[in-house]
């Protein structure tokens, strides 16, 4: 997450000030149904007319101040989501340059590119959502809480119940869904992966008449992502049904104590009613968008993961700080050289070449496909380190 957001550089003044922005709008939210009672109680009750135009006026400031707040909190989000976004493909991309062949082999072409496709989106959006609704929403639900209990503690217990039961079923739904989430990434790679090599290798598909084959290949790809997709956004949908549970829960229970507490004891007025109202919706709304919020941060952090291992990966090839520029002749000499693709693996792609080239000899390296006649070639250039004996040009080591 640190490597992540180190890359926000000058982007940081933009998140804090939507941030700041994000609060301010919260508050303004939150006076205006406290002004409202007010207007209700001493103003149309009252049938005191000066009262309805004083915190009718006061009501469209705190709005406009509201959607001031709001549209440049918006503003400064996406600025900074994007910011962040552009910088992490720049560094990556800028990283990805210093691989060597090696470096490439483990992440894989089709991994990388999703890397700097599907991952950043995900942490853009991600960013985005945390300086808005993951600011926004725990506020809110302070702030509406808070103001539950100054206007009636008896009926803020009503909240508690709907606010224990939806965090129990949202709890349990991202408990799942996170899970499910962190296979999509992998899918995503087989994806590109058999997109890359069909497009790439399409004339060889077409000489081969392999079309079905790798329609087939593609189609397998395609549903195992659809079918994770769906059955996590499934699970997501049972979000809306328990919040109008919840909602209607608290309308119900809030309207028939409520009326209790107007007619009978007359420790609430009809104001104080309607302002809880929409605390009410303020609150639900508030912790539903929350869990949104941690649903969408839990996906990143695959995808933080995976961005932040292209970024932490250091080149398995390295230049000397005297590296020799000019070599004698173009002899090339294989003196018992081994050689995987995996380091320690066992799986020699060459083992023991002992090979003598002279300075102006042409030679034919023969083999079968998997043979190691590109591997062969690749050493020659230091494309790839070998794993024992040496590689010579000139009479001097490859290294």
């Amino acid at each position: 997450m640190k490597r992540v957001l180190q890359q926000l550089g000058a982007y940081k003044k933009d998140t804090f000030l939507c941030i700041g922005l994000t609060a301010l709008e919260v508050v303004m939210e939150i006076l205006l149904p406290f002004i409202t009672a007010r207007l209700i109680d001493q103003g149309l009750e009252a049938s005191d007319l000066s009262a309805v135009y004083c915190y009718g006026a006061v009501m469209l400031v705190i709005a406009f101040f509201s959607l001031f707040f709001g549209a440049t909190a918006g503003k400064f989000a996406a600025s900074a989501s994007s910011g962040l976004a552009a910088n992490l493909r720049e560094a990556i991309y800028r990283n990805i340059q210093t691989f060597s062949f090696s470096n490439i082999d483990k992440f894989s072409v089709p991994g990388l590119v999703t890397r700097m496709t599907t991952d950043i989106t995900n942490v853009q959006n991600a960013f985005m959502m945390v300086i808005r609704v993951a600011v926004r929403s725990p506020l809110t639900l302070i702030f509406s809480w808070a103001m539950c209990i100054y206007i009636s503690p008896p009926l803020s217990l009503t909240f508690l119940i709907a606010v224990i039961f939806l965090i129990a079923v949202i709890g349990s739904i991202m408990v799942v869904t996170i899970r499910i989430f962190s296979q999509v990434f992998r899918k995503y790679d087989d994806l590109n992966a058999s997109v890359q090599e069909n497009v790439s290798a399409i004339r060889v598909v077409k000489a081969f008449v392999r079309e079905d084959y790798e329609d087939q290949k593609f189609s397998k790809a395609s549903k195992n992502l659809y079918d994770l997709s769906v059955k996590a956004e499934g699970l997501l949908a049972f979000n809306n049904p328990a919040m109008m549970v919840a909602v209607y829960f608290c309308i119900i229970a809030v309207s028939w104590l409520g009326a209790q507490f107007i007619v009978v004891d007359g420790t609430l007025t009809a104001g104080d009613l309607t302002s809880l109202f929409s605390y009410i919706m303020s609150l639900l709304m508030s912790l539903m968008m929350l869990s949104m919020g941690v649903v969408m941060i839990t996906m990143s952090m695959a995808s933080i993961r995976r961005i932040s291992e292209v970024l932490d990966e250091t080149p398995d090839i390295h230049d000397p700080e005297d590296a020799v520029t000019e070599v004698a002749d173009g002899s090339i000499d294989f003196d018992h050289v081994s050689f995987s693709y995996q380091h320690g693996s066992g799986k020699n792609a060459l083992t023991d070449i002992d090979l003598h080239i002279k300075s102006g000899e042409t030679i034919g390296v023969i083999g079968g496909t998997g043979a190691g006649k590109s591997s062969l070639v690749n050493l020659i250039c230091r494309l790839y380190d070998v794993d024992e004996g040496s590689v010579r040009v000139g009479g001097r080591d490859v290294r």
